[in-house]
């Protein structure tokens, strides 16, 4: 048998010395052992819920409260976003109160629930104001980033995926972890009764499947969120830089 040549250049990991462009220091291998971690947190899952409309009789805030009622009933611990008073973004400095209260949420949160009334086709300016308050990043940190998040809307008229849809690319943006699973009511008007809550129906019924489907991923994934968006990309920036690029100052 041929021994190996005493000139090939030795790799840390096989396939390395076939790749010149990467960054060896920069490179890791997904470990699952990060992904199953020895030490798992014991608390509730901590859901913040975030709904779009500030109308007396909200069918997106009385959709948001039943979805919370459900993840309380899961053992989760939900808190919901009043977003009355909540100044449009680049409106008032980050330190308003509704500013500090939606972001000190947000970091707290380690799951998310989005409800968006569909308005002209799109989610509504109400919803994406409070998206836009949440920073993509506080240093080189994104607040959202590993997170799951599960996406709702409310129609008046026939039932539409457009504001769950755009939600989503939001999510994605977020770089959150959107579950496959999502609510649209259709006809909100006949979906609640004179209290406000949802009547029984195939539409109550998926409302319960997106909250257990959210809880089962926030519990799944919370432990090893760092590791699921560590990237080899931002791994060789350094701190400094990377705050620059993702802040977005001049923009």
């Amino acid at each position: 048998m041929a021994k190996p040549s005493s000139t090939r250049k030795a790799s840390v990991l096989p396939g390395l010395d076939d790749l010149p462009n990467l960054d060896a220091a920069a490179f890791r291998q997904p470990a699952l052992q990060a992904l199953l971690p020895d030490r798992r947190a014991a608390h509730a899952p901590r859901i913040l819920l975030l709904y779009g409309s500030v109308r007396e009789r909200s069918y997106s805030r009385l959709l948001t409260e039943e979805a919370a009622r459900l993840l309380r009933a899961m053992g989760a611990e939900p808190r919901i976003y009043d977003p009355r008073g909540l100044p449009l973004p680049d409106g008032a400095p980050e330190d308003h109160p509704k500013v500090q209260e939606l972001r000190t949420l947000a970091q707290w949160s380690e799951g998310m629930v989005w409800t968006s009334p569909e308005r002209h086709g799109a989610m509504t300016g109400i919803m994406k104001a409070q998206i836009d308050w949440i920073p993509l990043a506080v240093g080189s940190v994104r607040p959202t980033q590993g997170k799951t998040l599960a996406v709702m809307e409310v129609s008046g008229g026939s039932q539409s995926f457009n504001a769950v849809n755009q939600l989503r690319v939001l999510g994605r943006w977020m770089r959150m972890i959107t579950i496959p699973n999502q609510s649209s009511v259709a006809k909100a008007f006949m979906e609640f009764d004179d209290d406000g809550r949802m009547k029984p129906s195939p539409y109550y019924e998926r409302v319960v499947d997106v909250m257990e489907e959210l809880v089962k991923f926030t519990l799944l994934t919370r432990d090893c969120a760092d590791h699921l968006v560590d990237r080899y990309s931002e791994r060789r920036e350094s701190a400094e830089a990377l705050s620059k690029r993702v802040n977005l100052r001049s923009i």
